[in-house]
């Protein structure tokens, strides 16, 4: 069975982008600027797919039928984790032989395995989840360079291929992603609580603080901006990523209210040494970080 999208370079791929919102959107522009053969979009609101076409964003809009879905060799979900799911279910009749699916979804839990499962035979779901993104939300913010210098999960289940996990690896190198890192979906899940999940969940928290009032805009430099700069996120979207990987955020929330309570406990104690010792341990870390 061929795979054309192993077979070709981008420039003669066909492209299917489901979810025209913020990472879907820099996705078209992503591939726009690669100068692919063509770029089919697709989106709840058809207003937004009809912008996305006037802005040459994309040629062609993939309508409720789904039948033009066909010509696509690759196919992009950037939707809700569920909506994935329901979309594949809804399309399995539209999906060309050799087909190559993949996701751009923040938490994965079993929804890999559940996908490989449905597809046609010869059909790969291979679950991605670029690291990149901005503030804001919406095709509005979308921007091909939020993949530049960025880092890519690729989240390989056993029914994937080597050559399809190489093919995505260049493709993220193509579009601006400086590294790629192969892990489970139970290690994506968690590690995601810890990087992703609960800083938003942090920042959210200072700007909701009882402590806001119409003076902290005056009060502001840059240890505070930095540590809220992600608390303007979609509502939507972020609700269902928490609730979809509950345990491990509620796990990672627990960890963090440990560390408030020993900042807590050293402060109230007026334990200068315990203060000292807790940021020293602080600095190597952030340090190996970047």
């Amino acid at each position: 069975m061929t795979k054309p999208y192993l077979e070709k370079p981008l420039q003669e791929l066909t492209f299917a982008i489901v979810g025209l919102g913020l990472i879907g959107g820099s996705y078209a522009k992503a591939l726009r600027k690669l100068k692919v053969k063509r770029i089919l979009g697709m989106d709840i609101s058809h207003g937004i797919a009809r912008a996305c076409l006037n802005a040459n964003m994309i040629d062609e809009i993939v309508e409720e039928d789904g039948k033009n879905l066909m010509e696509a060799d690759v196919v992009i979900c950037s939707v809700y984790p569920e909506a994935i799911v329901e979309f594949v279910r809804s399309n399995l009749a539209n999906f060309a032989e050799g087909m190559l699916l993949t996701d751009a979804t923040g938490v994965k839990g079993s929804m890999p395995r559940e996908i490989q499962a449905m597809l046609p035979e010869g059909c790969e779901f291979l679950s991605g989840h670029p690291m990149a993104g901005r503030q804001g939300s919406g095709l509005g913010m979308s921007d091909a360079g939020i993949f530049n210098d960025s880092n890519y999960i690729i989240v390989p289940t056993e029914k994937n291929t080597e050559e399809a996990v190489g093919w995505l690896e260049g493709f993220a190198k193509a579009i601006g992603c400086a590294r790629s890192v192969k892990v489970t979906a139970e290690d994506h899940d968690k590690i995601i609580a810890y990087t992703s999940d609960l800083p938003h969940i942090t920042a959210v928290a200072l700007v909701n603080s009882a402590s806001y009032n119409e003076n902290t805009q005056y009060f502001i430099a840059g240890g505070f901006r930095d540590a809220t700069r992600v608390a303007d996120i979609n509502p939507e979207l972020w609700s269902d990523l928490f609730l979809s990987n509950r345990e491990n955020v509620i796990a990672e929330i627990e960890n963090y209210q440990s560390q408030l309570e020993r900042w807590k406990k050293a402060i109230a104690e007026n334990d200068r040494e315990m203060l000292r010792t807790i940021m020293r341990e602080a600095g190597p870390r952030r340090r190996m970080l970047y």
